[in-house]
């Protein structure tokens, strides 16, 4: 196979093993620079994926825009270090105003805030510790000084969540000393969102009293990527005082475009959102944000320190928002994209990708080869090879010899996941680049891989 077809290598973990082996290979002695550059050009980059390529349909991942590039240059050229003010006035500053600007794109409050993360994990992690933080006061105590003990019921303190939420929820439950059990996780409805019809019998269930201190909606579920009804959820926020957290991490940045602006209704109600820049905005990895309605709330992380972060400082300090006492300029990059493309670019950018889905999707509803799971809300479809001849109990086995010889051979990237309890494929348009006809070649691909499965002697 032509290597420059590949989006990767296609090695086993021990070619790759092997080809790296004297990148680490460490010496008293250094290597000169124009061996060292070729050592990585030989030896690293044919195993890397090249996001850019429209073959690329896995995950979520992104080559940085030109825009985005000057300011990851310039970033790291002065390696600036933005936690406070006397690391880097003019880093902190800018990344005070680029929140504040955020803020203000997505229609946030004008006491709002926001905070750079590392990524949109740590940001959901933030999230529910601000929503415990808040309950805590609520009941008359510091959760920072007394932690969960200072509940009186700590058995009882339960985040609602959907079945298709991300797992960076139950690593904030574990973190949190809460565990797992603390989660109520509400089916999913025929989009594979949360079905807010279900929340009533589901909070019901068992008959112990439990405290509710936050519910979490997913704006664009990491399976199918589907908005989950934030309206709905802010009222039972209302009614149960609890926190509204929203994730939209994936599909947040949709809410730009005006055609899908009302699957977003209640936004502005949220306590807080995450979103991941590094995602459809093409600009370096990390580069997460968690945003609070209310600027106060982002007080309950603050930990002030004598030899900066003083809690007497007059000029802002970042690093009081969140927990990374070190942290790169990532609002840079973010200001250059966004500056250099301008927002009907970015737009166009994201839309894209979405009309190649539900293209796809409209003329896969006609094959009888294959099954569409869901109508696609943003740029991920979920598909299903049936072919006649395939039984049904070998259904799950032929999707995951698709899976897997796909990512043998390295031409193109595909994913697959879990829905109802069956194994499906799926197919995620971050790019541009993934056009209407680079989906159908996998298609083809995918069916000719079908076709061999089916071939296989009993």
């Amino acid at each position: 196979m032509n290597k420059e077809k590949r989006i990767y290598s296609g090695a086993s973990p021990s070619e790759v093993e092997a080809d790296l082996y004297e990148l680490v290979n460490f010496q008293e002695q250094g290597l000169p620079m124009e061996i060292l550059t070729r050592l990585i050009q030989e030896r690293l980059v044919p195993h890397l994926v090249r996001y850019d390529r429209p073959e690329f349909q896995s995950l979520y991942n992104f080559m940085p825009e030109k825009g985005a590039l000057l300011g990851a240059a310039v970033a790291l050229r002065h390696n600036q270090g933005v936690t406070n003010w006397q690391v880097s006035p003019g880093g902190v500053m800018l990344e005070e105003l680029c929140t504040r600007a955020m803020c203000g794109l997505f229609g946030l409050p004008a006491n709002s805030d926001a905070t750079f993360m590392y990524c949109g994990t740590y940001a959901n992690q933030q999230a529910v510790y601000l929503a415990l933080h808040r309950h805590a006061e609520q009941m008359g105590f510091d959760l920072s000084s007394r932690g969960i003990r200072g509940f009186p019921h700590p058995d009882r303190l339960r985040v609602v969540v959907s079945e298709e939420a991300h797992f960076s929820l139950r690593h904030a439950v574990r973190m949190l000393g809460l565990g797992e059990e603390c989660m109520i996780r509400i089916p999913v409805d025929e989009d594979y969102g949360m079905d807010v019809t279900e929340i009533p019998r589901q909070l019901k269930k068992g008959g112990q009293a439990r405290d509710i201190f936050c519910v979490v909606s997913t704006a664009g579920t990491t399976s199918t990527g589907t908005i989950e009804p934030i309206q709905a959820l802010a009222e039972l926020c209302k009614r149960e005082e609890a926190w509204l957290h929203v994730d939209g991490a994936y599909g947040l940045a949709f809410s730009l475009l005006p055609e899908l602006s009302r699957r977003f209704t209640g936004l502005e109600s949220a306590d807080s959102l995450t979103w991941d820049p590094h995602k459809q905005f093409g600009v370096p990895i990390p580069s997460s944000l968690l945003f609070v309605r209310r600027a106060a709330d982002l007080k309950r992380m603050a930990i002030y320190g004598e030899y900066f972060n003083r809690k007497d400082d007059p000029e802002p300090n970042p690093g009081l928002k969140s927990p990374p006492s070190t942290r790169p300029l990532s609002a840079l990059p973010l200001v250059t994209t966004v500056r250099y493309q301008g927002l009907a670019k970015l737009r166009e950018r994201l839309r894209a990708p979405l009309t190649a889905i539900r293209k796809l999707s409209e003329q896969l509803e006609a094959e009888a080869d294959i099954e569409v799971c869901h109508t696609p809300q943003t740029g991920i479809l979920c598909l299903r090879m049936k072919p006649p001849h395939v039984p049904a109990t070998e259904l799950d086995s032929l999707q995951r010899f698709i899976y897997d010889h796909i990512k043998q051979e390295g031409r193109r990237s595909i994913s697959m996941t879990r829905l109802a309890d069956r194994t499906v494929l799926r197919l995620v348009a971050l790019s541009p680049s993934v056009t209407f006809e680079a989906l159908k070649e996998t298609i083809s691909d995918i069916r000719a891989l079908a076709g061999r499965f089916s071939s296989r002697p009993v």
